[in-house]
């Protein structure tokens, strides 16, 4: 894995499921949609499970990145992994966010079939 590489892991949906090597863990900055969900069906839950990871190993999740209480990548972040187990409230947050845009965007004449 190169230095600078970005991992968004989202295939691990199970409890028991890992796809990363701890290592890759280990080395990056872990941001998670959801402690209660990661900790238990993400791809931190074995490595948590097993010692290989603890809570003070994730940087922090989407939330606080998207309302700027953490920094997202810099030049100098490292390897960073994102790991998605999907809440549906994010879904719809985001699904609301693009309407909301492309209806902007059809008043602006830029868009003509909403």
């Amino acid at each position: 894995i190169k230095k600078d590489v970005h991992i968004n892991a989202i295939g691990t949906d199970a409890k028991g499921k890992q796809e990363l090597d701890p290592m890759i863990l280990k080395k990056a900055r872990i941001v998670i949609d959801s402690w209660d969900q990661a900790s238990h069906s993400g791809e931190i839950n074995i490595p948590l499970q097993r010692g290989e990871l603890s809570k003070k190993d994730v940087y922090g999740d989407l939330g606080q990145i998207v309302t700027g209480k953490k920094r997202a990548r810099t030049k100098n972040t490292g390897i960073t992994v994102f790991d998605s187990t999907g809440l549906a409230i994010q879904d719809v947050a985001i699904a609301n966010a693009i309407y909301k845009k492309a209806l902007k965007l059809r008043n602006k004449k830029y868009i003509d079939f909403i």
